[in-house]
């Protein structure tokens, strides 16, 4: 970690930067901001601890003193002074663990039905949902990108956006597979059956964050069709857009402008081609690390809804509750807390 008066140089040279005339033709302003804001904070907290520090040696040198009264005030006042620099300690710790640099950023969740038909397809809608009223009561906003419904009333595919403060760093635990273990309404016989949704939570990249060129592009546009093969639009404005180099392919038919829906697959590819990055990064971290965020093709089983049980289990932090309902309905908080108090321990522990 950088020491106190490196963090104060580096403070000075961010208010430099970001006070000059023509900052903000600087394309990293945002970042710089952020960082900004950062630092004053940390050194806040340090100049807060030198004063705490200099109270309670003020204090313990009139315990020893001659003065009875001020000896009998000292006494009552160390033991607070204590309590707020330990707390402060613990804030400082906080403040000084490194930090995911996409915390900050907007995401995009890919939601896929897997293994199990008609069930998984069932069961991604409710994981939609789950993340619709989580984001609803944390005042993040949504927004459909795409999506592939089935005839059973679910999802084959659906990506939305989130958008509002520290989105990613809310959602970014959720990518990995989920699998649920419950009777189906359609299973006359009272068996319980297995089906597996895969979730994606990438950051949204900006234009600044990953520069594609255009020749590596191939864009296809096509006619959109709705569901159950019925004509929505009489134009071809469905796009497809492949990234040649990496073979990703994005398609967008939810606008009825070509426009829009080529926007919208350059958001959702320039998402996918960051969280690539993310992945060749995170494969040189250590296996828990791993664990926690899982891999690039997200394949690890990460979470089970058991239904008859009436348990949720996390695999990679191995935390269990219930009341499955509450959780459908967005109530998923202490799920998230506990894994990102579990992303914090292992950074400080790098």
């Amino acid at each position: 970690m950088n020491s106190d008066q490196q963090l104060r140089d580096e403070l000075e040279q961010l208010t430099t930067e970001i006070s000059a005339p023509d900052a903000f033709n600087d394309p990293k302003i945002g970042e710089k901001n952020r960082r900004h804001a950062e630092l004053k904070e940390i050194v806040a907290a340090f100049d807060e601890k030198a004063k705490l520090t200099q109270q309670l040696s003020d204090a313990e040198q009139l315990l020893r003193g001659s003065d009875a009264e001020l000896s009998e005030l000292a006494k009552v006042e160390i033991p607070e002074l204590q309590e707020k620099l330990a707390a402060l300690d613990e804030k400082l710790t906080e403040l000084l663990t490194p930090k995911d640099p996409n915390d900050h950023k907007n995401a995009v969740i890919e939601i896929r039905a897997g293994a199990g038909g008609d069930e998984a397809s069932l069961f991604a809608s409710e994981l939609l949902r789950m993340y619709l009223r989580f984001c609803e009561t944390h005042s993040l906003k949504t927004q459909l990108m795409s999506e592939s419904p089935n005839d059973a009333g679910g999802y084959k595919e659906v990506i939305i956006e989130v958008r509002g403060e520290d989105a990613y760093k809310q959602l970014k635990f959720e990518g990995g597979v989920h699998r649920v273990q419950r009777i189906p309404a359609t299973e006359s016989q009272g068996r319980i059956h297995t089906s597996t949704v895969t979730v994606a939570v990438m950051p949204e990249a900006e234009e600044a964050d990953i520069e594609i060129n255009e020749s590596d592009l191939k864009v296809d546009t096509y006619r959109a069709s709705g569901h159950g093969g019925q004509s929505v639009n009489t134009t071809d404005s469905a796009v497809r857009i492949t990234h040649v180099p990496t073979g990703i392919v994005v398609t967008n038919q939810d606008e009825k402008s070509q426009i829009k829906n080529k926007l919208k697959a350059m958001s959702v590819l320039r998402s996918r081609l960051l969280q690539r990055q993310i992945d060749e990064e995170n494969a040189k971290l250590s296996a828990q690390r791993k664990s926690l965020i899982g891999s690039g093709d997200r394949s690890e089983k990460i979470r089970t809804y058991n239904f008859p049980q009436d348990r949720i289990t996390d695999h990679r932090i191995n935390y269990s509750r219930s009341n499955i309902p509450a959780a459908m309905n967005g109530d998923i908080d202490d799920l998230i807390a506990n894994l990102q108090s579990y992303e914090s321990q292992l950074a400080r522990e790098l």
